[in-house]
């Protein structure tokens, strides 16, 4: 009971707090306080109290499982010191029995059966206990409800007995082991050890009736502190749906006082029964008062409106009489900075069939609207008066094609009265009504097809209007007319002296023309001539530059052979036989074998200049006629110990004039023997790089400088250098290699470092592409 009183005292003081806090409005005076829900207060417990809860159950389940634990092991304690000490009386009568009948003689098994039976209908515990009689050697003589022991040593059926077998009495009760179970037992022993007499109980059997009662008991906690956790937790559980459902109801309601907020507008419910009335909070903000949940007063209300706006006595009296369920008004209510603010206030009956007559509505603060309204009729009003000044006609469709507006200007010009052009008019109608127009045209618009169009139109009376059209936002149509006849006069005659100057300038274009095509005519037959002027100028420096290398080259052998001549005709040196005359005969015939070739060399770059060259084209193997270029060369390399060599393939071919690559071969060749120095080397080869074969010969000579090498190739050009300038020719070599070399449609470059080498390299097709023959 005490238990039970401590919870009902924890209970009651949870669902005991502190109310919170009234609000309180302030509205023109009045005042009105307003309880917190229910539901509200209970969510307003204070945090620690309700964190107790838990703590508190806990506490009470442990404190009654605690005291039934205590209660119960209590009564274990008392049923088993009552079995001890039942056993104990139970075995002294037996004893006492057992002397009265047998004396000191040893226990007789008939007598000792019919004591333990009278012993048996005098004891409590009859049912449960179980007496045996031994004899001296414990052996059982005797038992009651264990026949089957009849004959068995009593010392090998117990475990842990030996107290009871040695002392007897003064052991006392001694909880023993009979076949695995749990036994108490006590003993008298006869005198003289003749015998001995034992009571015994099943443990199992004094606690039955205990474990019964510890099962009830634990049933009925476990139901117990189920149930109060069920409670608890649908106690939390509701607190929780009852604060989210709260939550839910807060973010709900600022949204919708957000929104009226923003929107500037409230909602009012209207009591007319009790004449009060209740605001949003959007209502108290739009107005700048205290916002308050509470009711207001038909007075306070009354108080802030406008005394020459509205009425609220005479909308109550219509709508309880009945004449009407709703109602649209605008006034002017005080704002609570002293200003007026503008309300459009709708509302209808809730319910007309219910006691209580509501009315429920909104309110909109339309005082921007009103200011707009008043500013859009001012400035409606100007544009009025600016259209009706302007010296162009204007009117306004809507997008219907009706008449919105239009200044008299337009009337005049159309021949219309204030009664045609009344607003709503279609533009069709007011068209029939309008003079018919002398001439009309369509002109161009670059604002496209979306922007209108301009239209030029000659009235009746013949002054002319440039009619512009545009479309409006909304679909509408305006047209302004420009009087523009003196413009069209003026045209006609810029029209005239367009058509004069137009002639002028055609005939200045043919004129300019003429003279451009007589000056481009100029510029070609300049431009050709300075080209041959400066090819005769190259020709006339190439043929002074050859007749002073040939004046030299001519010379030289013929005053050789001039000289050795005489000698030889003189005979200075003896007969001719001599050795000497033999060397000036053979200074004599190289003399002239130079010349020979200097003359085959003209002779052959003017045919090739004169165009009388012609090649053959035939296959040929390149190995055999490289061979022979380098046989002929061989014997001037070996006087100079040049190292020649080749790497060509055994199976190079091409198709091209065998005389002109054997020409090319060996004017290459002489050229690198000629220019290279004492032990140096040349090295020839000969690769395929797509349908053509580059023959390349490579010489350690004395090279040439790179400002020299745009010159090698022309016709007589020699490079002169500390290198090359002992070195006698006529300068044809390169050329005609090169000239060659381009009739078959290939190429000739030259690489080369000065005091290094020369690679000179030459492209000839391989295949046969187009036959070419140059003739005269």
């Amino acid at each position: 009971m005490a238990l039970t009183d401590a919870w009902g005292a924890a209970a009651g003081q949870l669902f005991t707090w502190r109310r919170p806090r009234q609000k309180k409005v302030h509205l023109a005076g009045h005042a009105r306080f307003i309880a917190a829900p229910a539901y509200k207060r209970l969510l307003a417990a204070e945090p620690y109290l309700r964190r107790s809860i838990p703590t508190l159950v806990i506490c009470f389940l442990l404190l009654i499982a605690a005291m039934r634990s205590l209660s119960l092991f209590a009564w274990k304690e008392d049923l088993e010191a009552t079995s001890k000490g039942l056993l104990g009386l139970t075995a002294s009568q037996v004893y006492h029995a057992m002397r009265t009948s047998h004396g000191d003689a040893a226990p007789d098994r008939l007598i000792s059966e019919a004591v333990l039976r009278d012993t048996t209908r005098h004891s409590v515990i009859a049912d449960a206990q179980v007496l045996v009689v031994t004899d001296a050697d414990f052996r059982v003589v005797a038992t009651t409800g264990q026949q089957q022991l009849v004959g068995q040593s009593l010392e090998n059926l117990i475990v842990g007995g030996q107290p009871l077998f040695m002392f007897g009495q003064r052991a006392g009760v001694q909880e023993i082991t009979v076949s695995g179970e749990s036994w108490f037992a006590a003993a008298e022993l006869l005198e003289g050890r003749t015998g001995a007499a034992f009571t015994l109980i099943s443990r199992d059997r004094v606690l039955e009736e205990w474990r019964k009662a510890l099962a009830l008991n634990v049933t009925l906690f476990v139901l117990t502190a189920g149930v109060l956790l069920v409670v608890l937790y649908a106690y939390f559980t509701q607190a929780a749906r009852a604060e989210a459902a709260d939550r839910i109801y807060d973010e709900a309601k600022m949204r919708n006082d957000m929104a009226l907020t923003r929107g500037r507008c409230g909602i009012w419910d209207w009591d007319l029964d009790r004449g009060r009335m209740h605001w949003s909070r959007s209502m108290y903000e739009m107005l700048g008062y205290e916002p308050c949940e509470g009711m207001l007063s038909f007075g306070s209300i009354s108080e802030i409106i406008h005394p020459e706006d509205g009425d609220l006595m005479a909308i109550a009296q219509r709508v309880a009489e009945g004449e009407t369920d709703q109602f649209d008004e605008i006034f002017r209510m005080r704002h609570a900075s002293g200003g007026w603010v503008w309300i459009r206030a709708k509302a209808q009956v809730n319910d007309p069939d219910a006691a209580d007559i509501h009315l429920v509505g909104i309110a909109v603060d339309i005082t921007e609207q009103r200011h707009l309204a008043q500013r859009s009729e001012t400035a409606d009003l100007r544009l009025r008066t600016a259209i009706e000044n302007i010296n162009e006609s204007f009117v306004l469709w809507d997008a219907n094609q009706h008449l919105i507006m239009c200044n008299s200007k337009f009337q005049k010009d159309h021949g219309l009265s204030d009664a045609d052009v009344f607003p709503g008019t279609s533009r069709e109608t007011i068209a029939k009504r309008m003079t018919a127009f002398a001439h009309e045209r369509k002109l161009a618009n670059s604002s496209g097809l979306a922007g209108g169009a301009t239209y030029e139109r000659q009235l009746a009376d013949g002054r002319w209007l440039q009619v512009n059209e545009l479309r409006t936002r909304d679909g509408g149509t305006v047209s302004v007319g420009t009087d523009i006849t003196p413009i069209k006069q003026n045209q006609e005659k810029l029209v005239d002296s367009e058509r004069r100057l137009m002639a002028t300038i055609h005939d200045l274009s043919l004129a300019r023309k003429a003279e451009g095509e007589r000056t481009r005519e100029l510029v070609e037959l300049n431009r050709e001539y300075m080209k041959e002027t400066e090819r005769a100028e190259a020709a006339n420096r190439a043929k002074s530059e050859f007749l002073a290398n040939m004046s030299h080259e001519l010379r030289t052998p013929l005053n050789a052979i001039i000289g050795f001549s005489e000698l030889m005709s003189s005979r200075l040196f003896g007969p001719l036989g001599s050795d000497k005359y033999e060397e000036y005969i053979r200074d004599i015939h190289g003399s002239g074998t130079y010349l020979l070739g200097v003359i085959n060399d003209i002779l052959d770059m003017s045919k090739i200049e004169a165009g009388q060259f012609s090649i053959d084209r035939e296959g040929i193997e390149l190995n055999p006629l490289i061979d022979e270029a380098i046989r002929v060369v061989a014997l001037q390399a070996a006087k100079k110990q040049i190292n020649v060599e080749t790497k060509i393939s055994n199976t190079m071919e091409l198709f091209a004039d065998r005389r002109a690559v054997k020409q090319i071969m060996l004017n290459l060749l002489s050229n690198a023997v000629k220019f290279t120095g004492e032990g140096g080397k040349i090295s020839m080869r000969a690769r395929k790089i797509g349908n053509s074969v580059v023959i390349s010969i490579e010489d350690t000579g004395c090279g040439i400088p790179k400002d020299a090498l745009k010159k090698l190739g022309r016709p007589f050009e020699q490079v002169q250098n500390q290198f090359s300038k002992n070195h006698t020719g006529s300068g044809l070599g390169l050329a005609i290699s090169r000239s060659l070399a381009e009739l078959h449609g290939g190429a000739l470059k030259i690489r080369s470092n000065e005091g290094v080498g020369t690679i000179v390299s030459v492209r000839i097709p391989a295949r046969e592409q187009v036959t070419v023959k140059q003739a005269a």
